[in-house]
This record gives C-alpha cells, sequence and structure tokens, in this order.
C-alpha cells in the first residue's frame, strides 16, 4: 500500500478540496498552495486509514463527512498569533478607547462588551483580558465581558487551558506576570498557564465567520477580527465586514490587522486610527 504522503495530490483532488474549502470558510487556495495541503493533509490520511486523497475526497461527500469538513479546515486553517501582536493597537484601546467610554458604561451600569472573533490558540483573548483586567483595577465600576471564537475546535481547545510555554508569554510589563499567570512545575516546567479568575471571565465557542448567523449579541462594543481577512477574497471580506458592522454597538470599534484593509470594501464604518473603524452613533 502507498502512504498518502507518497501518494501524489492530484489536481482533481486538489480542485475539489480547494472548492469546499472556500464553499465553507473563504479561505481562497490558490495553485501555490498544492504542497501545502498535502503536507498538511498527509498525517490525517493516515489516521483515518485512507489509501489516497480521492477517498478523502469520497469520505468528505459522504453522508458522515460533516463532521471531516471542520477536521479538514482546522488543518488548513494559518493560526499564528502571540501575545500583544500589533501591540499598537492594545494600547490604543488601553489610552483612547476605555477613557472615552468607560463613564458612559458605568453610568449605564452595563458592562463592555469585547469579541475575539478569530481567537486562535489564544494569545489575543489573553491579551486582550489583562488590558481590561487592568483598567478595572484602576476604575470603580467598570465591568467587562470577553467573547472568544474561531473555526479551529483544535485552536479553541488550547485557548480554554490558557498554558503556553515560558517563552512565548511576551508581555508589556513584568509585573503582569505574577499577576495573571501560574508558573508551571513539574511536567509542566517550562510552561505558564493563565489564573483561573481571568480564564474564567472568557466566553470561548466555535464560530465560522460565514455561518448563517453567530451565537454572540449584538451591541459590542470592541471587535477584534485582525489578520484573517488576508485569507479571503474582496467580496468575501465585504460580506464579512458589513456583517460584522450589525454586531457593532453604535460608536463601536471594528479592529483589523496592520497589514488588513478596507480598501475596495464597500462599508458604513468610519476610518478612527490605521486599522481601526468606527461605526457611527
Amino acid at each position: 500500500m502507498q502512504f498518502p504522503s507518497e501518494a501524489p495530490l492530484s489536481a482533481e483532488a486538489y480542485d475539489f478540496l480547494a472548492r469546499l474549502i472556500y464553499e465553507r470558510s473563504r479561505i481562497r487556495l490558490g495553485p501555490d498552495k498544492h504542497s501545502l495541503v498535502s503536507g498538511r493533509l498527509g498525517q490525517r490520511l493516515r489516521h483515518l486509514g485512507l489509501n489516497d486523497y480521492w477517498d478523502y475526497c469520497k469520505l468528505l461527500q459522504s453522508p458522515v463527512g460533516e463532521g471531516e469538513i471542520g477536521e479538514l479546515i482546522d488543518l488548513i486553517s494559518t493560526n499564528h498569533t502571540e501575545f500583544f501582536r500589533e501591540q499598537a493597537h492594545f494600547d490604543l484601546l488601553d489610552r483612547n478607547i476605555l477613557p472615552a467610554i468607560a463613564n458612559r458604561l458605568v453610568l449605564a451600569q452595563r458592562p463592555l462588551r469585547v469579541w475575539s472573533a478569530a481567537a486562535s490558540s489564544g494569545e489575543e483573548v489573553y491579551s486582550l483580558a489583562i488590558v481590561l483586567a487592568e483598567f478595572a483595577r484602576l476604575r470603580s465600576g467598570f465591568s467587562w465581558q470577553l467573547e472568544a471564537s474561531d473555526i479551529s475546535m483544535r485552536m479553541l481547545d488550547r485557548c480554554r487551558r490558557g498554558i503556553y510555554p515560558t517563552d512565548r508569554v511576551n508581555l508589556p510589563s513584568p509585573e503582569l506576570l505574577p499577576r495573571y499567570f501560574q508558573r508551571g512545575f513539574d511536567e509542566r516546567e517550562g510552561y505558564y498557564r493563565v489564573k483561573a479568575e481571568l480564564r474564567q471571565k472568557i466566553n470561548v465557542q466555535y464560530i465560522n465567520l460565514f455561518q448563517p448567523s453567530y451565537s454572540i449579541g449584538r451591541g459590542q462594543d470592541v471587535i477584534f477580527c485582525r489578520n484573517v481577512m488576508i485569507y479571503f477574497d474582496v467580496e468575501s471580506r465585504e460580506w464579512l465586514v458589513n456583517r460584522l458592522t450589525e454586531y457593532l454597538a453604535p460608536g463601536g470599534y471594528l479592529f483589523v490587522g496592520h497589514s488588513e484593509s478596507l480598501i475596495g470594501v464597500r462599508h458604513k464604518l468610519r476610518a478612527a486610527w490605521p486599522s481601526v473603524y468606527m461605526r457611527p452613533e
């Protein structure tokens, strides 16, 4: 028997997989991603005991294939992230946005609502949580709630656990580490875990941004959807931006990645800062 990692990924099988991935996630795979798909799926085929990639395509089309489609998208998704990635966004949130809206929220007796819409393994989410917790320590009456979602169940599991290698926990100030993390011992030596009181503040759930409806409340004050739209075509970016706008509160902010742009995308938002957009009130 030829192992899948040795069997070639035919053009026909690749085209089928690329179409299916686009239909379900809007991730567009061009011809240059052939080797990436082959490399990421080889181990999965061995795990399933399949002979070649076309057998895998037939599985995806079968009555039991729906669950496997989620596994496929999970394997294909790119999940690069880090703590306080593109730190200017977190500084902007802390120094400009939160001070501007905190009084209004406290008077209304409602929490700040924040959604990390492409949470990956959780570094962005916990970076946001630290900023919000630090602000709340100094502002009486201020409260917050944080939603975290992603298309990858594997990444969401990591997010829920909140365990990271020591060399990846890079924070803006040294005092934040003992305040929000526990150092691992014995089998967890070399790792830090986000403290339970912070993890428990975050609602983590699966969301495909192109699914028919979201299990997220409307009226979000801040949505982070960063470094994900670079994988979408203009039509998909436009659909997503306008969908996210519906979930923003009037005066709420949408953050996109520094390398992303809404140029060529029709939307109803107003540019507030570089890569930050505001829904008009």
